[in-house]
């Protein structure tokens, strides 16, 4: 066994000079922050557990979704085989209902994110405009979470908002509150300077320097106090942030002139680099976690009512409006939802190959995933879609399949998510969607 490295604090970090500023990196959990076991800091405390959210738009084929057996270690479906791998750390709930349901969308984003009905803030051609009467469910988290990290949440998107003008309800997953959206950041390369202190001056070619040549970590004086394994764990971490940067930093980018530089993944002859940027969210936001920067995030893969072209499944127009128009069985439709399930399968793998202490980061992650209807055709808030990942830190079972037999309101599986997360809250929602009832069957 090779000798320990001198006791660390969580909140050490690795700090150096560049393009004028100070940029930082945040430690992973090494060997010197735990106890013996490697289950909690060596001081005592926990490791932290993190609620998170990851969202699409416009449903699924509910008979090609819900799996087939129920219980412990169900059976993928169709539409989540991508997950089979995952089945340990994934729950499904299935034959559940938006209980504040009046307008397919916009009930649905409002019910599931918020437990209650939407604010309606006026009308617009043949529909309405609304945004979310109350916080998300992942403020509800971070508000838990306050001042424990360095950034009370992060907000993450994937496919751009292609919608329309129904109001944040349609735009944005998390709010503070009506009309108060927190914006998901959908530049990969923006996300990354802002989580990782690096400068955004207007000299690129500087401020795009390894934040790593800043550190100077082979000459860091960190590194004599620790151990063989814990200099090793440190070498295989940064070599991912050098990697992450090197990918960043090699992807063409697009300018407007006036409004500085675009995204890192901008479409390439008309599509999206869909694929390309969801393994790029999902690497940042694996090393943001690892780090401690957050423990309250949400992933917008796509929005509700979302006009993407899931062209990697050969879909030629925007999937909203296939969802209207494609005739039966949609072939079109279950591709583009088995593609989806892929890219959240790409995110979870990410935190599961992700060490941290004696488990992983999805070890200690409850991650409410879901969408806004449970089919797109009929436009249907009953049999609604959710999968909670992860296993909170022995809070939830995970690996399981709970189906309602009557209809169960969606509340009941938020608020389990919440409290898989080891979020205190007493309730969640109001009026039809309110609850205090969890569903017990996926808690230990």
């Amino acid at each position: 066994m090779s000798p320990r490295s001198k006791p660390l604090s969580r909140r050490a970090v690795l700090r150096g000079a560049v393009a004028g500023g100070v940029a930082t990196v945040a430690l992973p959990v090494l060997e010197c922050m735990l106890d013996g076991h490697g289950e909690a800091l060596a001081g005592g405390e926990a490791l932290p557990t993190r609620f998170g959210l990851w969202f699409w738009g416009n449903g699924v084929r509910p008979t090609q979704w819900v799996p087939s057996t129920t219980g412990a270690s169900w059976t993928a479906s169709q539409e989540l085989a991508p997950l089979s791998d995952l089945v340990p750390y994934v729950s499904v709930v299935s034959g559940c209902e938006i209980k504040t349901a009046t307008h397919p969308h916009h009930s649905g984003m409002a019910g599931i994110m918020t437990g209650r009905q939407y604010y309606q803030l006026g009308e617009v051609r043949d529909t309405i405009v609304s945004t979310f009467a109350s916080q998300s469910v992942d403020q509800i988290a971070a508000d838990a979470f306050a001042e424990l990290t360095p950034f009370r949440s992060i907000e993450a998107g994937v496919t751009w908002f292609r919608g329309t003008d129904e109001g944040s309800t349609f735009q944005h997953l998390s709010h503070n509150g009506p009309n108060n959206p927190n914006p998901s950041e959908y530049d990969v390369t923006a996300m990354y300077e802002r989580l990782f202190a690096l400068p955004t001056s207007a000299d690129r070619t500087i401020a795009r320097r390894s934040v790593l040549d800043a550190i100077d970590w082979k000459g860091n004086r960190l590194r004599p106090r620790l151990g063989v394994s814990d200099q090793a764990r440190m070498d295989q971490y940064l070599d991912s942030v050098r990697a992450l940067e090197l990918r960043l930093g090699s992807e063409p980018l697009s300018c407007d002139p006036g409004t500085g530089p675009a995204s890192a993944y901008p479409d390439v002859g008309g599509q999206e680099q869909i694929a390309q940027k969801n393994a790029a969210v999902a690497d940042v936001l694996a090393l943001a976690l690892a780090c401690d920067l957050t423990r309250a995030f949400s992933v917008q893969f796509s929005t509700a009512g979302s006009g993407v072209v899931m062209w990697p499944v050969g879909a030629a127009n925007s999937l909203h409006q296939i969802c209207h128009d494609e005739a039966q069985p949609q072939p079109t439709v279950h591709a583009a939802t088995v593609f989806t399930m892929e890219q959240l399968a790409v995110f979870l793998r990410r935190l599961r190959d992700t060490e941290e202490g004696a488990g992983n980061l999805l070890d200690r992650c409850s991650i409410l995933c879901t969408s806004e209807l449970s089919d797109g055709w009929t436009h249907s808030n009953q049999e609604f879609p959710i999968l909670i990942a992860g296993t909170g830190d022995g809070r939830l079972r995970g690996g399981v399949h709970y189906r309602s037999s009557s209809n169960r309101n969606t509340s009941d599986a938020v608020l389990t998510a919440l409290r898989g997360a080891g979020v205190p809250a007493p309730s969640f929602g109001a009026d039809a969607g309110y609850t205090e009832s969890v569903v017990g069957e996926l808690l230990t």
